[in-house]
This record gives C-alpha cells, structure tokens and sequence, in this order.
C-alpha cells in the first residue's frame, strides 16, 4: 500500500505537481499571487451545474457500502439522470446488503442475488463484474485506498466519499491510484459536495477573480451535536463491534476532523489554492460513551505567507452550534456559500437562489449538491469531460490528518512531516474475532510532577 518514493521530497515541488494541478486551485493561486486576469468558471476547472446529466450510454454502478451513506449515495446516482442503475451490492455485513437489496427492489431495481457479496473480500468480487461501470466507495473511510485501488485495477470510474483515508500510508496510495486512474482516463469525483455546490461555486469565482483582494486569512467550523454510536451487543466479537460503531474509533474514521470537518478544510484550501504548511492545535473529549475519539478539536493551520486558518470542531450536545467558512482579504470578506462584504460590512455581492414555484425568494438550491456531484461523473463518463479529484480531496485529508495529530500529540506538524510519515492506523489483518489493539484516547505532552 504504501508508496516510498519520498526521497529528497521537496514541498514546493510537491504542490506544484499536486495540489496547484488540482481542480479548481490555479484560480484561487491567482488571487494570492495577485493576478486578477479574469476567468470564468471553465477556465477555472469549476464542474458544470446541470438540471440533470445528461443522456448517453447505459451506466451500471456497483456499491461497496451498503449503510445509510451508501444507499444515499446509491440513490443520489439513480436520481441524477436517466439510464442509471445499480447492479451490484458489497458490504461486510449480510443484513446490510438485505436491507439495501430490499429498498432497491421496492423501486423497481432488482439486484441479482448472484450480484451482492459479503465479507472483507466481497468488494474484490464486485468490482471483478464486467458489466460494473462505475463503483461508489461508501465504507468506512479506512478501507478507502485499497478500495480505490481495487477499481482502477478494474478499470472503474469511481465515486468516493470523504474523507479518502484516516492515515499518511492511504494518503498516499490513494494519490498512487489517482495518477494511474488519469493515465488510463478513469473518472474519479468525490463527496467534498461543497465544490458541486452552485452558491459555493459562484462565490469561489467572485474570490477567484479578486473580489476581495489578496486573501489574508481565514476561519472554518463544524460545532454540533453529539453524532450516533452502538453500544456493543451480545455476541459481536471486536470486530464487528468496532465496524458497526466504525464512526467512533479512530482506525476506521479518522476521527471527526476527518469524518466531517474535512469538509470545511477543504474549503479553505481550495479558495486559498494550497494546503497548509504547518499546523498546531489541541482537543480533548470530555463527554463521549464509545470509541477513543475527541469530543472538539482547535487548529491553528500556518499556509505561509502571513496566511493563518483557525479551525474548529466540536461534538457535544447543548453548546453553540454552527457549521461554515470564513475568509478575510485585503479589499473585502466572504462567507464561501453565498456572500461577499466590503471592509465596512456592507453587501458587495450576493448569490441569487432561485424563487419558487409562486415567485418567492428562497434560500435552496433547485438541484442538491449530493445529486449534483453525481451529475458531474456521469457528465464526465457521457461527454468525455474528464475529471478526477481523488488527488486534491486527498490533500484536504491529509490537511485534516496533519491537525489531528498536532491535536493529539501537541507538536507542531508540518506538511513534509505528515506526507512521509509511515503512520498506518488499523490492525495489520482485517478478519472477524478478536484485535489486539489499544484504544487509548490521546493525551499530548506529559504530566507535571507534583
């Protein structure tokens, strides 16, 4: 899995040939270079926003996945244009892929039996199906890289959820898969829906194009309310026990920086046009029942150039809740999504959201950005618009990455750090039964004597 060609790695090379290359990015390095040649959204790799995809040849997907993401996923796909179908289910888990199988068939879209697998090798024989075209990357994020790679070996586009790996090792497999998905033509688009998002992507190409100046810093949240887990039941070995409340332990998620702040990561990263250099921070958990996560997370990310990001997380019930962007520049500011201010606070520029059916204002997208997403796969597959952005979603990761382990070790951490480190989380076999593993929640430094 593993790549270990990180000799005489160099971070400025790496981003030219990363990051910088990424959908979207060249726009936004414009602005802090202060280049304000315009550009509309093509020319700043922006994805077309549809009514749907459009027509074209039959599309068959197969979902690796069968939870409550996945079969949304699933259904997002069907839903976005005609002549889409799912034809294919793997899960490690027999009742999920009932479940999906059955909610399937109740809309008319019978999955052969001989179609679904289970257990840990069940992805392998999906995506060795000739009639699969497409496959939808729903597990748990730990398993995501050798997912990936199984499909490209298949010659698979792909849709994948974020984030695309919990630890440096996937980071870069994934990114290894990425480049041989390019050279074959594979397409590859990701779950960061805020980059498939119309209010985001209009308000990226008023930044883009120097509408509040040199962007200076910035600020990114996602506070809420505890999120689900499972108590363990009578009968789950280690296991199944940890797979079921996967959103819990840090092997599988990555820990809810990743699972979802990331997305708000990503967010500054592509209107900053760069990962950052370097990250301090610190987190804690105080009130969760399972797993050996945090409860909140505080960053501060160093993007160079005098460009600083506070970052913020927390999951705890009955505090102050809020998810979203901000980012200050010399001439104005902007929420990402829909506005845009002067330095006296006054309106520079608004997105218009559609009315509704009676002529009113309203504040919603006709199309989700969920749905969205998909159009823009099956847009790519249909008109041979190529994308991928497993490479740039895998630097928003590892962003996300680098503050957790700032967080959980209370060390800076720079890039170059966290790119080559051999840090893998997870246990070396995935079979039922017993892991010996440890499930220490972090503690940084060390204790003060007495």
């Amino acid at each position: 899995m593993e790549n270990n060609d990180n000799n005489g790695f160099n971070r400025r090379r790496f981003l030219e040939s990363t990051a910088l290359a990424g959908i979207g990015l060249l726009g936004a390095g414009a602005v802090l270079s202060g280049c304000h040649t315009e550009k509309n959204a093509k020319a700043l790799g922006l994805p077309p926003i549809m009514k749907a995809a459009p027509k074209g040849k039959k599309l068959r997907a197969g979902l690796v996945g069968c939870g409550n993401r996945g079969t949304g996923a699933a259904m997002n796909f069907i839903s976005c244009g005609p002549d889409l179908h799912i034809v294919a289910l793997a899960d490690v888990f027999q009742d999920r892929v009932d479940s999906c199988r059955e909610r399937f068939s109740k809309m008319k879209m019978e999955i052969p039996a001989e179609n679904c697998f289970t257990g840990f090798d069940g992805y392998k024989k999906l995506m060795a199906l000739a009639d699969v075209d497409i496959v939808i990357l729903a597990t748990p994020p730990h398993f995501r890289p050798e997912h990936f790679k199984e499909a490209i070996l298949h010659n698979k586009h792909v849709f994948m959820e974020k984030p695309v790996a919990v630890d440096p090792v996937g980071i870069r497999s994934l990114i290894a898969s990425a480049k041989k998905a390019e050279a074959i033509g594979l397409n590859v688009v990701t779950g960061t829906q805020r980059r498939h998002q119309q209010d985001y992507i209009e308000t990226y190409q008023q930044v883009a194009n120097g509408a509040i100046g040199k962007l200076v810093s910035a600020r990114a949240f996602w506070n809420q309310n505890h999120v689900w887990f499972r108590t363990r039941e009578e009968g789950w070995d280690d296991m199944t026990y940890m797979i079921r409340n996967w959103n819990n332990f840090c092997w599988l998620c990555g820990d809810h920086i990743l699972d979802t702040h990331v997305h708000n990561i990503d967010v500054i990263n592509w209107f900053l046009g760069r990962p950052p250099e370097s990250a301090i921070g610190y987190g804690g958990r105080a009130r969760r029942l399972t797993g050996d996560q945090y409860d909140f997370f505080s960053i501060d990310f160093d993007y160079g150039d005098g460009v600083f990001s506070h970052s913020m997380c927390r999951q705890i019930d009955n505090c102050a809740n809020g998810t979203g962007e901000f980012i200050m520049g010399t001439k104005g500011y902007t929420n990402c999504i829909n506005t845009i201010w002067n330095m006296d606070g006054s309106v520079k520029w608004e997105f218009k959201y559609p009315k509704d059916a009676n002529g009113n204002e309203t504040d919603k997208l006709i199309i989700p950005p969920y749905v969205q997403e998909h159009m823009h796969l099956v847009h790519a597959i249909r008109t041979g618009e190529y994308v991928n952005q497993a490479e740039q979603t895998a630097l928003s990761t590892l962003t996300a990455i680098m503050a957790r382990t700032a967080a959980y070790t209370g060390k800076k951490v720079t890039w170059e750090e966290i790119y080559k480190s051999d840090m893998y989380l997870g246990p070396k076999e995935m079979v039922f039964g017993p892991v010996n593993m440890q499930f220490e929640v972090p503690i940084p430094g060390t204790a003060h004597k007495a």
